[in-house]
């Protein structure tokens, strides 16, 4: 890939990790069940895409169109267990976990991508995934209902990184504006089954409410997440899910301002690790020259 082409993905990654930092703030302030909120963020985000979406080149097999149904479903998965995580715990030990997808990409990328971390990646992640166990400050509970918001957040991670490896794959074979049509649409489509299975009510909520859910859709989502599968066609997935650790040190800082939720002492140092580790991925992406996928910008 060229240095423009790596220049350009990489000034989208960093809008897309400004952008994602808000998701847990706006969630906080918002007064309605975890299931709504995550299926309106989504299906606000759909009717914002489905325009454009609607011009875009179609899915050339169904094969192609179920695994970015699978992405979709994964991505309501996602959204459910971390949404629902915020309300247990706190904003910095639900960030600091659910941005541990390094570890499952890492793990699971060279199977699943044919994708290995160099010795200088893993030394990254290492240092980054110290610095957001030092940024928790002490946070972390052992039991109660703060531990199963861990767990949830644990598992937000984990299927955030399968969404991503998946729609590394998926991408390579359709249009990104169809791709996030798709996705969002069915990750929609499973939000609102699981909302109805658990009884959760869809409206009657505040005005507020629902202008945040509005912003929520437009920044972390489409914004966000849509420059995060723009930047997974042209840098390794380890990369891009390293980025994203990047989210629990801003998301602190929001969190400590507005909520009053003051990081522990360790805060700098957790984030100066973080910082260190960040550059340490850039540099490694940097050698490799980034992801070559076949017949790129065909369909970028």
């Amino acid at each position: 890939m060229s240095l423009p082409s790596r220049t350009a993905a990489a000034v989208a990654l960093c809008a897309a990790v400004f952008a994602i930092s808000w998701a847990s703030i706006l969630v906080r302030l918002c007064h309605a069940p975890s299931l709504a909120i995550a299926f309106w963020r989504v299906l606000f985000a759909t009717a914002i895409l489905l325009p454009w979406g609607v011009t875009a080149r179609r899915p050339a097999s169904w094969r192609t169109a179920a695994l970015a149904a699978a992405a979709g479903a994964l991505l309501a998965l996602h959204f459910a267990a971390w949404i629902h995580s915020l309300a247990l715990t706190s904003v910095a030990s639900s960030v600091v976990l659910v941005t541990t997808q390094p570890v499952f990409t890492a793990a699971f990328g060279p199977l699943l991508l044919g994708e290995r971390p160099g010795p200088l990646g893993l030394s990254a992640a290492a240092l980054a995934l110290a610095g957001t166990a030092v940024l928790a400050g002490g946070d972390l509970a052992v039991g109660g209902k703060a531990l199963l918001g861990d767990l949830l957040a644990l598992t937000g991670a984990a299927t955030a990184a399968a969404y991503f490896m998946i729609g590394r794959r998926v991408r390579e074979r359709i249009d990104f504006v169809a791709y996030l049509v798709l996705v969002n649409g069915s990750a929609a489509a499973v939000l609102l089954l699981l909302a109805l299975a658990a009884g959760a009510p869809l409206r009657g909520f505040p005005a507020t409410t629902w202008w945040l859910l509005v912003l929520m859709a437009i920044g972390p989502h489409v914004t966000g997440h849509g420059l995060l599968n723009w930047s997974v066609r042209r840098l390794r997935a380890f990369t891009v899910n390293m980025a994203v650790l990047g989210e629990p040190v801003l998301a602190t800082i929001y969190a400590a301002a507005l909520f009053g939720e003051r990081p522990g002492g360790a805060f700098l140092a957790g984030a100066a690790m973080i910082a260190c580790g960040l550059v340490l991925a850039a540099r490694e992406e940097a050698r490799r020259g980034g992801y070559n996928p076949p017949g790129a910008g065909a369909a970028a």
